[in-house]
């Protein structure tokens, strides 16, 4: 029989983030994020499908307040993928800033049952967004296919396209980050959990995502 040792000091820096402990918790980490995307849409007629219909909906609502009703100029891009891919990338770093921000609140329970590293949960947030987020992205690519082969002068593709990996590699660290900031206070003043989210939203408007 072998005989593990947990030592748990403290940390002696902000950034003192112990790696190879996440990493040997990676298969917690695992099963945090299938229970996150699992009970988000369990016994739902659509399930998973509402990923994709969320954004169709919203894209459409964009179209006709923003597009027809405000008469927004996008600049010569289609309004399907100028509003469609704002939607997608506001929605995931929104809810992976949310989440975040609510993480002790939501897993107190767990917290004090076992140890495990804190940043697991958070890290678990993020993961499970990405899945959404993916699915949202590979239904943009699909329409952005659609849109070049009707030989779409404004929307070819560039050099940039390869940069997408960092930018939402830096959209993920934001959103996490921020919430971060925040799950430590939301758990003493449950009402800041419903400010955040409302900021968020307002915050929304104050991006490139609707504005060329």
């Amino acid at each position: 029989m072998q005989d593990y040792d947990l030592i748990i000091r403290p940390k002696r820096h902000a950034f003192d983030i112990n790696f190879k402990e996440i990493w040997q918790y990676r298969d917690l980490l695992a099963m945090f994020v299938k229970r996150d995307v699992i009970t988000v849409y369990k016994q739902t007629v659509l399930g998973p499908i509402w990923f994709i219909v969320q954004p169709i909906l919203t894209t459409i609502i964009y179209i006709v307040v923003f597009g027809n009703i405000a008469n927004i100029s996008t600049d010569g891009t289609p309004q399907v993928l100028f509003y469609l891919s704002g939607i997608v990338i506001w929605n995931y770093f929104a809810e992976s800033f949310n989440q975040t921000s609510d993480t002790f609140t939501q897993n107190a329970n767990i917290f004090g049952k076992v140890y495990f590293p804190r940043l697991i949960m958070p890290l678990s947030k993020v993961a499970s967004g990405l899945i959404k987020f993916f699915i949202q992205l590979g239904f943009f690519l699909v329409v952005y296919a659609y849109y070049l082969l009707q030989r779409e002068p404004s929307i070819q593709p560039n050099w940039t396209l390869a940069l997408l990996p960092v930018y939402i590699t830096i959209m993920a660290m934001m959103g996490m980050g921020m919430g971060i900031l925040f799950t430590s206070m939301t758990t003493k003043y449950r009402d800041l959990k419903f400010l955040i989210a409302f900021g968020v939203q307002l915050l929304m408007y104050a991006t490139p995502s609707f504005t060329p």
